[in-house]
């Protein structure tokens, strides 16, 4: 099977629909869709079966609720506000039954609680002034793609790729570094979504050696100031449900937990849960 993850628009008489098709986690997302909702989920579900596909997610309208429940679906997650103002369902539907296997559920529901008794507000961590945040640009990517393949054994993007990296750049997405004596130890990129204003904070990755800083929260913070200051309010957020730090680092700048996606991409080294956090930057 082609492991490349592509786009398909479907547009029929009744109904239209975007869908990321990504072969190497097994899934694949209903992006954007209008029209015949029972109709499009006839026809994505043709495309599971014909792909192979294990797990089937839809970003859905609330006024479609119902709709997805009475068609198997379960709500998994939810942004505030995603589609211009309006919550955005995240619903799942597995197709086999290993997929729908998980043995870490209940550990990652204790971290949820442990974290919530933390307190909010975020350490003052000063980084020493050999550590400086910058904007990275087309000039980087060899470097952000060596600093992933260091960090992430398996990652669900080809980061590793540093072509990758160059076309989400043109695409629009914005990558904020630290540099070490001018090498590249840690970043994170806000990939936007003009049409529904709305960004998910991603590709969060520090070097070991240089975790002790607070490095992450501070380039997290200069990319919600960049947000703002394009007008898009609804950041979102997706952790590895078992990495407590990247958890907590979220709930201390504010984010609120909104649902988990149960075995949902390969990461770091096998299949994994992840958590979705939700901020509304207009609030700051």
């Amino acid at each position: 099977m082609n492991q490349t993850a592509s786009t398909i628009y479907v547009n029929e008489a009744n109904y239209y629909c975007e869908l990321y098709l990504d072969p190497f986690n097994k899934r694949i997302r209903v992006d954007d869709y209008r029209g015949n909702t029972k109709l499009l989920l006839e026809r994505v579900t043709e495309f599971v079966t014909q792909h192979q596909m294990e797990k089937l997610i839809i970003k859905g309208r609330s006024e479609d609720f119902l709709t997805f429940i009475e068609a198997g679906f379960q709500p998994e997650a939810i942004v505030d506000r995603y589609f211009l103002g309006s919550d955005a369902h995240f619903f799942s539907k597995f197709f086999s039954p290993e997929r729908k296997r998980n043995d870490h559920w209940i550990t990652e529901d204790r971290m949820i609680q442990s974290i919530y008794q933390l307190s909010p507000s975020l350490d003052k961590t000063i980084p020493p002034k050999e550590y400086e945040l910058k904007k990275a640009d087309e000039n980087s990517v060899d470097e952000l793609s060596a600093l992933y393949k260091q960090v992430f054994q398996i990652y669900p993007t080809p980061l590793h790729n540093p072509d990758y990296i160059k076309k989400t750049m043109k695409d629009g997405t914005i990558y904020y570094v630290f540099t070490y004596q001018g090498k590249i130890v840690s970043t994170a990129s806000a990939e936007i979504n003009a049409y529904y204003k709305n960004a998910e904070l991603t590709d969060c990755a520090t070097l070991t050696e240089h975790r002790k800083y607070g490095l992450m929260k501070l380039i997290l913070q200069e990319l919600e100031k960049e947000l703002r200051n394009n007008g898009i309010f609804c950041a979102y957020s997706i952790a590895r449900a078992l990495s407590f730090g990247m958890n907590a680092a979220l709930f201390q700048l504010g984010y609120s937990y909104r649902g988990r996606f149960m075995n949902n991409c390969y990461i770091y080294d096998k299949l994994e849960d992840m958590n979705m956090w939700v901020k509304n930057l207009a609030n700051c």
